[in-house]
């Protein structure tokens, strides 16, 4: 019997599901299909393309190691899948259930025409599962966190499959390198060639550093200039390791290891929240915020401001730096993507949504679930979320979570100023001729930020 396995944000061959069922049944046709019309707006930016290229140029070596072949095809999935069944005689298709709409969606149009096998690994627990006493969704992430810390640890990761049987003919293959994924004319990805290295290799070698770090998790994880964050994020994103195993290699750390394992646990619940509402990252949740005063996006005063955001040019360092981090890595740290994102919603009063979808073009890591629960949540239009009064202050968080060797990094026009100025060089004229004026004052943004609120909540 031959099976196909079809890989998406699963991208490994440990405790992977759907591989270890094919390969139990007999010979196995894994693809890989690049599908850029089923997202729709969702296409993969630039970043997260670079790493797709990189993460399945180390999954072909490793079924190759196993005398397999990663077959590479472009279109529809729901039209190409079904194609190659038949071509290859496949009775069924295995493959890791995924949450999005739109795969949502196509997982049903395939099943409609051969056999899909659905199989959980990309979460602790499947979406859906973690329910109240009623039997409905959590919607808030405290009891839902509870509620899946019972359930905890997830079933031991499974290994690789001992055997992973090819079939009798190979169908033909797309030849990665001709979907143009990498940047050429120019060259933009050095920095993140320099900084990561995607596929299950390089994703086992990032759990391996983080784990004699992990018991001191809480203590340095809002501290951008000491890289205390895991740095697995982009890795999960892509499923070059399942969750299951690294909740399992630090879960025994001690010290503060729980707060990681919580965030873990937040990654479950964005899932949770698209899966209860498929279009979260793209409406606010809370009812009202149509009618938020929003700055005009049409306006080119605001769009001159977005796009100095963009670049990392609002003249408020912390801000700066992390915008810059992300265009040079396609990843920024998690603090200061709150800060990042509370400073357009807030001090620019910028339509979250606009800063989501840069997030999604730039970041490696950009996960619909995530990235939408994420910025609801500093927006406050969320199902749980921040509330919109409470305004990060960009000058003070840099401060308070010393922030100084992390703007030196990412800001060197700013290299040279001392810890007691860099976070705010403007106030104490000491900023260089070539570092931009702040966009807006803190306080200036701040009142206006809270006198468009109350206009909402007047209305």
């Amino acid at each position: 019997m031959t099976s196909i396995v079809w890989f998406r944000r699963d991208l490994r061959l440990r405790d992977q599901a759907a591989l270890r069922a094919a390969a139990r049944e007999g010979a196995v046709v894994p693809v890989f299909v690049l599908d850029d019309e089923t997202p729709g707006d969702r296409k993969l930016g630039g970043p997260s393309r670079w790493w797709l290229h990189r993460s399945l140029e180390s999954l072909a070596a490793d079924l190759e190691d196993k005398g397999s072949k990663l077959i590479f095809r472009r279109g529809r999935v729901d039209h190409v899948l079904p194609q190659l069944a038949q071509q290859v005689g496949a009775e069924r298709i295995h493959a890791l259930h995924h949450y999005e709409p739109w795969w949502v969606e196509a997982q049903d149009r395939i099943a409609d025409q051969v056999e899909l096998c659905l199989h959980d690994g990309n979460y602790l627990l499947p979406p859906g599962t973690v329910t109240t006493g009623s039997g409905e969704p959590y919607k808030i992430f405290t009891p839902f966190w509870k509620s899946l810390k019972e359930r905890m640890p997830p079933a031991p990761p499974e290994p690789r499959p001992r055997v992973i049987e090819a079939p009798e003919r190979w169908p033909d293959s797309d030849d990665l390198g001709s979907w143009g994924l990498l940047p050429t004319k120019p060259d933009w990805a050095t920095g993140m060639q320099e900084h990561w290295r995607p596929g299950e290799h390089g994703a086992r070698l990032r759990l391996e550093a983080f784990e004699s770090e992990a018991s001191a998790y809480d203590g340095q994880r809002n501290c951008p200039s000491m890289e205390a964050t895991s740095n697995l994020s982009p890795h999960l994103h892509w499923g070059e390791i399942s969750v299951a195993t690294v909740y399992d290699r630090v879960n025994g750390a001690g010290g503060t290891v729980g707060v990681f394992l919580k965030e873990l646990g937040w990654r479950d619940y964005a899932q949770n929240v698209i899966y209860q509402f498929p279009e979260y990252a793209e409406k606010n949740y809370r009812d009202g915020w149509q009618d938020f005063p929003w700055r005009d996006f049409r306006s080119s005063t605001v769009r001159d401001e977005f796009d100095a955001w963009t670049r990392g040019e609002t003249g408020y360092p912390i801000v700066d730096a992390g915008m810059r981090q992300l265009w040079a890595i396609g990843w920024m740290h998690n603090r200061v993507r709150m800060i990042t994102a509370s400073f357009l919603i807030k001090h620019l009063l910028i339509d979250w949504r606009e800063g989501e979808q840069w997030f999604w073009d730039t970041l490696v890591d950009a996960d619909y679930g995530s990235n939408g629960t994420n910025w609801q949540w500093v927006s406050g239009t969320g199902v749980d979320s921040n509330m919109f009064v409470r305004i990060m202050a960009p000058l003070s968080q840099s401060e308070k979570f010393n922030a100084g060797d992390y703007i030196r990094t990412w800001v060197p026009e700013l290299a040279d100023i001392d810890d007691r100025y860099i976070h705010d060089p403007h106030a104490h004229d000491c900023a260089p001729a070539d570092y931009p004026k702040k966009l807006i004052e803190h306080k200036e943004g701040r009142e206006r930020a809270l006198a468009a609120y109350k206009e909402m909540k007047s209305n």
